[in-house]
């Protein structure tokens, strides 16, 4: 009895030593984990480092889900200079809290304020966790980014200004930037026209149309954007000359309200009404739709120019010109008011339709009040409009030469009669054709300011 007393005690003794063993093993292992693990930080930038400017926003992230980030340090360097951008200090996270989420960073960086030079640095993030695995450090990752610091913007030598310009008018600036800019133009009325090259040393050119409701000219730039984000800014000017416009009226009968307010239905069964209201919506809202349509085609042009000399006019009576000023009647009464954006031009039943000079094809569609419509991109924002057509010989992105067929004369869309409208549009501005039809005009104003740009 005695000795079975004996063997039981042993065995409760192993049992506790036992039990206490693997209590501090897997203490001992709770310990190593939680506070030896050997889980690098992260760190992300929001984007790609390439070029420091005068003036950057760094943005990034950086997250430990073990132990927790402890320290974070951005360093900027050059050379021999190093300069401290930021030293955060993270506390440790209380135990039973959730591991932290990303902690994001946001950095303004002004090289020059810091005493850098241009040239090639690096920016070095460093971030530490709160492990003990490689004490007294913790684990630790280093992210280097090699920038290039560029702070000085584009110089810009404006070599042509468009002396004078009319209101519905066409202009060009001429200018030369030194380097290689990611992004230039002219800045008119909130409006970007596009810089393209000319092929002669750095020399670009902006095409613009000043809007045939303007008082004056209003405030402009020649901008140009490199790559590492630094814009340089030029003012540019021309003399304003108003300019009178005609004012007209057309009568709307009703037997025209029956024969077109039914094709329009084909296409917009939105309209409601009367066929006078619906009318009404069509000279209006779908107008305006129509030609924010065709201001949204403009958008995308060749960076070639493609055309050459003076724009063919089709031979026929003139019916309308560039911005009268209409007023719609109805039964005698004012009904409506718009302004007409191109020029009509009558012929026979059904004439052909010449494309006015070489270019791409980037409508060829119905559109509303335009109804059967082509449009061609003469390139560098230069694009001409044909509508109202009973066909149309051509089909989106055809290459097409001056003089080539490309459609009939017809009724379709708002036409009372067969006949052509055509308009000229500079980077989604309608402009009058006028200009672009006359010889003189494009030798006085584009051929041989890019010749003289040549020689300076």
């Amino acid at each position: 009895m005695r000795k079975s007393a004996g063997n039981k005690k042993k065995s409760t003794a192993f049992t506790l030593i036992t039990l206490l063993l693997l209590i501090l093993c897997g203490a001992g292992a709770y310990v190593f984990l939680v506070y030896f693990e050997g889980e690098q930080p992260q760190i992300k930038l929001a984007r790609e480092l390439e070029y420091f400017a005068r003036n950057n926003t760094v943005k990034f992230s950086a997250s430990d889900q073990k132990s927790g980030l402890k320290r974070l340090v951005v360093t900027l360097s050059q050379g021999g200079k190093s300069k401290v951008l930021l030293d955060e200090t993270v506390p440790r996270r209380v135990q039973g809290e959730p591991p932290q989420s990303a902690k994001n960073f946001e950095l303004d960086i002004k090289p020059k304020q810091l005493g850098f030079k241009e040239g090639e640095a690096a920016l070095i993030i460093e971030a530490e966790d709160h492990s003990f695995r490689s004490f007294p450090s913790g684990n630790k990752t280093t992210l280097t980014s090699q920038v290039v610091i560029d702070t000085e913007a584009p110089k810009i030598n404006i070599l042509h200004g468009e002396r004078y310009i009319n209101p519905g008018g066409s202009g060009i600036f001429i200018y030369q930037i030194n380097g290689e800019p990611v992004e230039l133009g002219l800045e008119l009325n909130g409006r970007v026209n596009p810089g393209f090259p000319t092929g002669d040393n750095h020399v670009y050119i902006s095409y613009f149309g000043l809007p045939f409701n303007s008082k004056n000219f209003p405030p402009a730039f020649i901008f140009a954007r490199d790559k590492a984000g630094n814009i340089g800014r030029t003012p540019v000017s021309s003399t304003f000359k108003a300019v009178n416009f005609k004012h007209d009226q057309i009568r709307v009968p009703d037997s025209f309200l029956s024969r077109k307010v039914p094709e329009f239905r084909q296409y917009y069964p939105e309209l409601t009404g009367s066929l006078l209201e619906q009318y009404l919506q069509i000279n209006n809202e779908i107008r305006k739709k129509n030609n924010n349509d065709i201001s949204a085609v403009c958008q995308k042009t060749m960076p070639e120019r493609l055309w050459k000399g003076a724009f063919l006019r089709m031979p026929g009576k003139p019916m309308a010109g560039f911005a009268d000023h209409r007023t719609y009647l109805h039964n005698g009464k004012k009904i409506d008011k718009q302004v007409h954006l191109g020029q009509d031009i009558a012929s026979t039943k059904h004439a052909p339709v010449k494309a006015a000079n070489h270019g791409k094809v980037v409508y060829a569609d119905y559109l509303g009040i335009y109804g059967n419509m082509i449009m061609l991109d003469h390139g560098q924002g230069v694009f001409s409009l044909y509508s109202h057509l009973s066909q149309i010989n051509v089909a989106l992105g055809d290459m097409v030469e001056q003089g080539f067929v490309i459609g009939q004369t017809g009724l379709t869309g708002m036409a009372g009669g067969d006949h052509l409208h055509f308009s000229m549009l500079v980077n989604g501005v309608f402009v009058t054709p006028k200009e672009w039809l006359d010889k003189n005009w494009v030798t006085v104003t584009i051929e041989e300011p890019l010749i003289d740009s040549r020689f300076q």
